[in-house]
């Protein structure tokens, strides 16, 4: 008797992430819960942070690159005259200043960072060099010669506290951004020092905290969720039949820059079309996916 195949799960999944675990940690969960071994994210969160982790289940996966492009809102503490080892709390103190702060020049000198910036990657991030991932050259006792990326800041809000070393901050940026060499940035452009402390993500690309919940009380939302930002094309029948073969559209039908959200008559994702290289490639969905 032949065994029978588990069934598969195929979706989209918005965590709240809290403090404490990993964002693999998160998606082991999500492995046990849904029994489903595909499952990856739009962007990590480091074990401290906390908030909207954008996950994708099954063949859902093939379009998690959409989802990670889309800009990202951060809402985080920046203690200053205080360096880390890691640019956050977690790390040891690595140097000390005393730092006379005026709030109305802390949030002129933040304003200097909006824009379109170069950035260092800290050394605890998951960015590679040379095969092997910072982090992991950090905790072995290494450096690594990092190259600049650039970035765009599109907000960066500071506000006093009652700890004048403290200050609340919000921030708007591009995907790849580190907030936590933000307010490192901030604190030397400022005379001394900073660290970050109490990151929260409050929205990646077009997801929010309203509409993310606990690990275990997420709910699975359509494949096609991943991409609702995507400029859409509604298809007639025969067009959805030819584009679950990777066929391509008429050309008068693609319009604007795409990506294209491809949806049959239900409202299904079939398809996401794009231009790359002055070519039209497909990344197909079968039937038996976009339903879920």
């Amino acid at each position: 008797m032949a065994r029978r195949r588990p069934a598969t799960t195929h979706g989209t999944v918005i965590v709240d992430k809290p403090p404490g675990p990993t964002s693999h940690d998160v998606v082991a969960m999500l492995r046990r819960r849904f029994g489903e071994r595909r499952i990856g994210h739009a962007g990590t969160l480091d074990p401290s942070a906390t908030g909207v982790l954008v996950v994708g289940i099954g063949n859902a996966t093939r379009l998690l690159r959409f989802a990670t492009a889309g800009r990202k809102s951060y809402e985080c503490e920046i203690v200053f005259g205080v360096a880390t080892s890691t640019l956050d709390a977690a790390g040891e103190t690595i140097e000390t200043w005393n730092m006379d702060l005026d709030p109305s020049e802390v949030a002129r000198v933040a304003k200097g960072f909006v824009g379109t910036i170069s950035q260092l990657p800290p050394m605890v991030s998951a960015v590679r060099v040379g095969g092997r991932r910072l982090h992991e050259i950090a905790r072995s006792g290494q450096t690594a010669e990092r190259e600049s990326r650039v970035i765009e800041v599109f907000g960066f809000e500071v506000a006093a506290t009652r700890d004048p070393r403290v200050y609340r901050a919000s921030v708007d940026c591009s995907a790849g951004t580190y907030v936590r060499t933000l307010g490192a940035d901030l604190g030397s452009a400022l005379g001394g020092g900073a660290h970050i402390r109490a990151l929260r993500r409050t929205r990646s690309g077009t997801f929010s905290l309203s509409e993310a919940e606990s690990p275990d009380d997420a709910v699975l939302r359509p494949p096609g969720e991943l991409v609702r930002d995507l400029s859409q094309l509604h298809l007639s029948d025969d067009e959805t039949a030819q584009a679950r073969q990777g066929a391509h559209l008429a050309a008068r039908r693609y319009e604007g820059r795409g990506p294209w959200a491809l949806l049959d008559a239900a409202g299904g994702l079939v398809a996401v079309h794009e231009r790359i290289d002055g070519r039209l490639r497909a990344t197909v969905l079968p039937s038996s996916d976009s339903s879920q």
